[in-house]
């Protein structure tokens, strides 16, 4: 994954819409959703739905599969690693970053 990609996957779900619909057809897995299921959900007018759908299929993070009138959307999980992989790389210093001890909770007055 190079920086354009990740921008792309980043700019798709930077929008609240966007984020909610990804995260619920990566809730479902493999069995995706139907863009009636998502509405039904969701409450996304249809139109709506089919924008934000499109961007997301854009930035690769979502696949489509036409199963005879119906279109099904999946998490594209090959991009979604690669994005996580990308973001991770460098992350501290090429050690772990699992913390030796639980860190504690702050308390909250």
């Amino acid at each position: 994954m190079n920086n354009d990609n990740a921008i792309s996957a980043f700019l798709a779900l930077g929008q609240e819409t966007r984020l909610n619909v990804f995260r619920l057809i990566v809730q479902r897995g493999d069995l995706g959703l139907t863009p009636s299921q998502i509405i039904e959900k969701l409450g996304i007018p249809n139109a709506t739905l089919s924008f934000h759908l499109k961007d997301l299929v854009d930035a690769e993070l979502l696949l489509v599969e036409r199963q005879s009138r119906n279109l099904i959307y999946r998490p594209n999980a090959e991009q979604v690693q690669k994005l996580s992989e990308f973001l991770l790389d460098n992350c501290c210093g090429g050690k772990s970053c699992t913390p030796v001890k639980p860190l504690k909770k702050a308390k909250v007055k």
